[in-house]
């Protein structure tokens, strides 16, 4: 995605607690960047044909427009307590929250979210706008979750395809504004038997398979070592599901990063399970990069794991 120039940080808020962190990360988003910020909140009630105006009987700065209008001014004045310096923006925008934003970062270097909305329900449901706005956004989308350890690693994952190129890409580029390093994580799954009669892989079978995987991991970050060198990048090869991995190593992260979607043109418009996962229950933010050319696989990549790196991301 071509980022205009003095394309701001969106962050979208909704009044709960988990907007204002939100907002938090992206003060620090956009002074890494230096660019400013804008906060939207998606005022949804005249899409349902629902006044917004305050009731005859009721006081004045009553009404559900003045209410939308409180949570961007507390919003905003949260951001510019925290950097006075940096230039704030707020603005009330009607539709639905998932087609706002997605909106909005056509013309965002960067969208933040919270990862659940208000209370009840919705605390449990990631997926009504966070996952729907990681999946269809032109933009880089950061999801407040966790506590995030300011000294710990830009943590990606690399399955040796091009959208997890784009992946590692923006986490080297984070890292070296964040003045960290990088862990760059491959995971792979041995295959098993699934029909009676079939021989099970032997030992050589496993080691042939793991250096395989190696070389993979290694093909992908070579390159960027040289465009990089002040970043340091550690790789991480691990036998297992790629999902649990990436949770477990968010608990020392200050940000994990992950690939957006499937290959072909209906995974253009997914999130992958992986992405997913790590959404739900990772412990510091998660960084969703989606690529939006089509996915053409690496000449490396080109081996019987394909099958399996798609049906797990």
């Amino acid at each position: 995605m071509d980022v205009p120039s003095g394309a701001p940080v969106v962050v979208g808020v909704d009044g709960s607690p988990t907007g204002l962190n939100a907002v938090r990360l992206g003060v620090d988003e956009a002074l890494r960047r230096s660019c400013p910020l804008r906060v939207v909140h998606a005022f949804v009630w005249p899409k349902l044909k629902v006044s917004g105006k305050p009731s005859p009987a009721g006081p004045a700065e009553g009404g559900l427009r003045r209410q939308a209008e409180r949570v961007v001014a507390e919003a905003v004045d949260e951001a510019r307590a925290a950097a006075p310096d940096l230039r704030v923006t707020g603005e009330v925008v009607a539709g639905f929250a998932t087609a706002v934003l997605v909106g909005e970062s056509t013309a965002a270097a960067l969208v933040v979210i919270g990862d659940h909305g208000l209370g009840g329900l919705t605390s449990l449901i990631i997926g009504s706008v966070a996952v729907q706005v990681t999946a269809h956004a032109a933009s880089p989308v950061l999801v407040a979750r966790g506590r995030p350890d300011p000294s710990g690693p830009v943590v990606v994952g690399i399955d040796g395809s091009h959208r997890s190129t784009a992946a590692l890409a923006f986490a080297v580029d984070e890292a070296a504004m964040r003045g960290t390093h990088v862990v760059a994580v491959h995971a792979y799954r041995h295959p098993v038997s699934t029909q009676a009669g079939d021989v099970l892989p032997t030992v050589h079978d496993r080691d042939a398979l793991r250096d395989d995987e190696g070389r993979v991991l290694a093909e992908s970050v070579a390159g960027w070592r040289e465009r990089y060198p002040q970043v340091e990048i550690n790789r991480q090869l691990i036998p297992g599901r790629a999902a649990p991995a990436l949770v477990e190593l968010s608990r020392y992260a200050q940000l994990v990063v992950v690939g957006g979607h499937g290959r072909g043109p209906l995974g253009a418009l997914l999130l992958g399970s992986v992405s997913q996962h790590v959404l739900h229950h990772a412990d510091s933010p998660v960084m969703v990069v989606r690529e939006t050319e089509p996915a053409q696989p690496e000449p490396h990549a080109q081996t019987v794991t394909d099958a399996r790196r798609d049906a797990d991301l």
